[in-house]
């Protein structure tokens, strides 16, 4: 790879009427991918920043985006691809060592006050006097333990000490659950200045009427994402399930879904809209740091069945049905009693959407502003000590 950047340009958004606090930056440089759950991340927060008054420059990772991701996010602010992989895409580790020099570029093109990386193997190597906050969304790492219950196989274990060392490069380390936040150190051993902040959605809160199927929504190709039983629970159930999202990875990975019907990858306001028809959503994941389409799915009204992880545990325990994430009859079972009973699909509706006020955009962005604060007082000490 070459280094060069692809610029999509759009200005810096003045600033609103808010006061920006002394201690906080006025321009973020914030890394994010068109592949996962960062993408929409970024988005709703890069737009919750706005109204602190923090303009957020955009530094994309891996395939390019769509075009209505690309025109999406140069509504909030300049978008800029660079030709680097992700690490989980990566062939091997050397083809990371230009990220460095490339965020160095916009760093000095766009007078950057602070970088938030959405991976933290992209801290590796700067050598910045800015404070840097890393966010670890997922990891290979974690996935291995979590999925198949063993450490990271030999030929990627090159990615357990890059992150290793990105963690150590930080300012501060986030993690978006309690949960997860447990499983780096358990994985990686202790990380300091780690902190929890939990994810948020955007999508406003509905109580629409309600169709009678259930919905999930997921990367089918991950084994992480336990298809392979919310399939077999299809067949197994007298409801419709519905499964959204691709089911083709970007390494030519395939998951063939059989029993359930697959709606395939669809566009953000199209899950949205299916959603809010939605009486069950459903999470069979094995693995999942946050679980950001069960919040939005919560928001929607949907009442929620969901995996027994310790995530799901932390996030919505009592306000959602359980199953065991390896038993296809159990998830069925949920499905069924939920579609079956109205009065009681509407009670877990109603206690999961209370609880997902707990995880709003506001309170996601003044928790982040707290965690850059203390990034900026830790990154002053530093060049204190080591100017």
């Amino acid at each position: 790879m070459n280094g060069e950047v692809d610029v999509r340009q759009s200005n810096l958004m003045p600033s609103p009427v808010y006061a920006l606090d002394a201690r906080k930056p006025r321009t973020v440089l914030m890394t994010l991918d068109a592949v996962g759950g960062v993408w929409r991340y970024a988005m709703d927060l890069a737009r919750g920043l706005h109204w602190f008054g923090i303009n957020t420059v955009l530094a994309g990772f891996g395939p390019s985006p769509s075009s209505e991701q690309e025109q999406e996010a140069i509504a909030v602010g300049p978008l800029v691809w660079l030709d680097a992989p992700l690490d989980w895409m990566a062939g091997n580790e050397d083809e990371l060592d230009i990220i460095p020099h490339l965020l160095r570029q916009l760093i000095d093109r766009y007078s950057i006050d602070l970088l938030h990386l959405n991976l933290p193997s992209q801290a590796v190597g700067l050598d910045i006097d800015l404070p840097v906050v890393a966010v670890s969304h997922s990891c290979v790492v974690t996935w291995f333990q979590s999925v198949r219950g063993a450490d990271v196989p030999e030929p990627w274990r090159w990615q357990f000490s890059r992150n290793r060392r990105g963690f150590d490069r930080a300012d501060i380390v986030v993690a978006p659950s309690h949960s997860h936040a447990h499983a780096l150190r358990t994985c990686y051993g202790p990380i300091s200045h780690l902190e929890v902040v939990h994810n948020s959605s955007e999508l406003p809160a509905r109580s629409t009427l309600k169709e009678n199927f259930a919905l999930a929504v997921g990367r089918w190709w991950d084994d992480g994402k336990n298809g392979a039983v919310l399939d077999e629970a299809a067949r197994l159930s007298r409801s419709k399930i519905f499964m959204a999202g691709t089911a083709d990875g970007p390494s030519g990975q395939h998951f063939s879904i059989k029993h359930a019907v697959q709606l395939g990858e669809l566009h953000h306001h199209q899950l949205a809209a299916v959603m809010a028809q939605a009486g069950i959503v459903v999470s069979p994941s094995l693995y999942e740091p946050f679980g950001l389409a069960v919040l939005e799915g919560a928001r929607a009204g949907a009442a929620l069945v969901l995996a027994d992880i310790p995530t799901y545990r932390e996030l919505w325990d009592g306000a959602a049905l359980f199953a065991d994430p390896h038993d296809a009859a159990g998830f069925a079972d949920a499905i069924d009693l939920l579609a079956q009973n109205e009065r009681l699909r509407k009670e877990q509706a109603m206690s999961a959407q209370k609880r997902s006020r707990a995880y709003s955009l506001d309170h996601q962005c003044r928790s982040l502003l707290n965690v850059y604060a203390s990034a900026m007082q830790h990154a002053e000490e530093r060049e204190a000590v080591h100017p």
